[in-house]
């Protein structure tokens, strides 16, 4: 178990330090100048312009540049936006708790909805069967910008149920209420796919062997239903709930600009338009460190919903 989650380990800092590469390069190399951003469009003297590019070492060479911000990194310093004006780790440890909570929430949903509807299928084939992989088909390929816009089109405008985009919830009540639409187009699609996932994995078991035994012996079909084949196909299930949970923080982008949720994606098109360097390095790092630790944690927990797997054996990643 030690030299696993240290191999898992080493691969995560390799993980990082390729991908802030990447960003790094890919940032520095898109077309604009941060410091038009910082000017609003203004006139500036060449003295101006050079001031703003020294103050934030624009004018150093590149290698330079990923050198002082990797040190500041492992010092805890993500350094300071150029778009807010404000220290990064600030920044995002505001926007942190609404983004958690909104993923939260959405991945309540997908789990919810997409056992629930898997189950269904795979028990009970036929209309409902049909039905399920109808609307699970619709989900799976419909954009969560689309399903945002219907969402706010019936429920928000013409309903009037929910609230539209924006606003300043207070209370924890109130602010779930704000992010049942944002929660629910970002967590359908994922659900439609869990679904899926479900029914195949549920009727896989429905048709081993040991449950055609335990019917014959006249165990009561709910207790085979829980023991022996929804346990076992809690596997796959959990596999593809770990991931689909580390791509809910991906998607958080466009589910957060289309309801104007302020969370660290929508803080992260705000960065990518305005070249703020600090910023989207500092929030990609921390998506892809979430997102190895999910399927690191979902690595740990196979071997104990499945115990026929093993940590040297089949795995989510």
């Amino acid at each position: 178990m030690t030299r696993y989650l240290l191999g898992r380990l080493a691969g995560l800092v390799s993980v990082l330090f390729v991908t802030s590469l990447v960003v790094f390069g890919s940032i520095h190399l898109a077309p604009g100048d941060p410091v038009s951003f910082l000017l609003h469009g203004r006139p500036a003297s060449p003295e101006t312009v050079a001031a703003l590019r020294s103050q934030y070492h624009l004018d150093d060479p590149l290698p330079t540049q990923y050198a002082r911000w990797l040190g500041g990194v492992l010092s805890g310093d993500f350094g300071t936006s150029a778009q807010f004006h404000q220290d990064v780790a600030g920044l995002i440890g505001s926007r942190l708790p609404g983004t958690a909570l909104l993923v939260g929430y959405a991945a309540l949903l997908v789990a919810v909805l997409g056992v629930a509807s898997g189950v269904l299928a795979a028990l009970r084939p036929g209309p409902l069967d049909r039905a399920v992989l109808m609307g699970t088909g619709v989900a799976t390929a419909t954009p969560s910008f689309v399903t945002a816009i219907v969402l706010v089109s019936v429920f928000s405008v013409q309903l009037g149920w929910f609230p539209g985009p924006g606003g300043t919830p207070t209370g924890f009540t109130e602010r779930l209420h704000h992010l049942t639409l944002p929660a629910l187009a970002l967590a359908l699609t994922f659900a439609g796919l869990l679904a899926r996932v479900t029914r195949s994995a549920m009727l896989d078991e429905l048709g081993r062997e040991h449950v055609e035994v335990a019917r014959a012996r006249g165990v009561p079909g709910r207790t085979v239903i829980r023991k022996h084949v929804l346990r076992n196909a809690l596997g796959p299930v959990v596999t593809v709930g770990g991931t689909m949970l580390a791509g809910l923080l991906i998607s958080t982008s466009i589910v957060e600009t289309a309801f104007d949720v302020p969370g660290l994606g929508s803080l992260l098109v705000q960065a990518v338009t305005a070249k703020d360097f600090a910023v989207v390095q500092a929030i990609t790092l921390l998506s892809v460190a979430a997102f190895v630790l999910v399927n690191l944690a979902v690595d740990l927990l196979a071997p104990l919903i499945d115990p026929r797997l093993s940590l040297h054996g089949e795995g989510s990643s």
